[in-house]
């Protein structure tokens, strides 16, 4: 058998379960835990970027499309992102809010998976997370049409460079008028933990009317 076989791959999971009883209230907090643990894991090498997770949007005809972002900020009120509103999932967002976030931590046996509906923040939020950044990546914002068609990297580069004249090393950017963070208010929140003989626990909190929540066991 092929060592590249993609069906002969298996990985027994022997971490510690999760249960109902160590739960905490709403899962914000819940998340808040394992985050922790998730930074935690970066320091013995075992786990890159704990922010990273997969962002799924639906455009016309509900057909899905996904990629990876960097999760920027997180809340009672929400998941943040950071976008160029004219990319593909900013337009997806504009026409259909429902989204899907994953947390995939797989060297410690862990996924969260985020349902919600997805809105822009202020823009005073969207600027003083855009003046935090990096002046190379202030400038990315302006020099990328993102999701669109670009001639070659020698055009993406000149732009860049163009931008980089306007406003060198030291100066004040101001925020692309198409750039942006989305908020993702989540009504449901599932956390994953890898057990062995794939008899995961799958624990997910589900929004009742009022503003809590209810905690049901998924079959893994």
């Amino acid at each position: 058998m092929r060592e590249d076989d993609p069906a002969a791959m298996r990985k027994q999971y022997r971490a510690a379960g999760l249960d109902e009883a160590g739960l905490a209230d709403d899962p914000y907090e819940q998340f808040a835990r394992w985050f922790a643990d998730a930074v935690r894991a970066t320091g013995t090498g075992a786990l890159t970027e704990p922010n990273a997770m997969v962002v799924s949007t639906a455009g016309p005809g509900a057909v899905p499309s996904s990629r990876t972002v960097l999760l920027k900020g997180y809340d009672q009120r929400g998941f943040v992102f950071f976008s160029n509103y004219g990319s593909r999932k900013g337009r997806e967002l504009a026409a259909n809010p429902h989204v899907s976030l994953l947390f995939p931590w797989h060297p410690i046996a862990r996924q969260v998976i985020v349902g919600g509906l997805a809105h822009r923040v202020s823009e005073e939020e969207t600027a003083a997370y855009f003046h935090s950044r990096p002046h190379g990546s202030q400038l990315g914002a302006w020099s990328s049409d993102q999701s669109s068609v670009v001639q070659d990297r020698a055009a993406l580069e000149e732009r860049y460079a163009e931008f980089a004249a306007r406003w060198p090393e030291g100066t004040h950017v101001p925020v692309p008028p198409y750039w942006g963070g989305f908020r993702v208010e989540a009504s449901t929140v599932e956390f994953w933990q890898g057990r062995e003989n794939r008899l995961h626990d799958r624990l997910r909190y589900v929004l009742r009317r009022g503003g809590t929540w209810a905690v049901d066991r998924l079959a893994p």
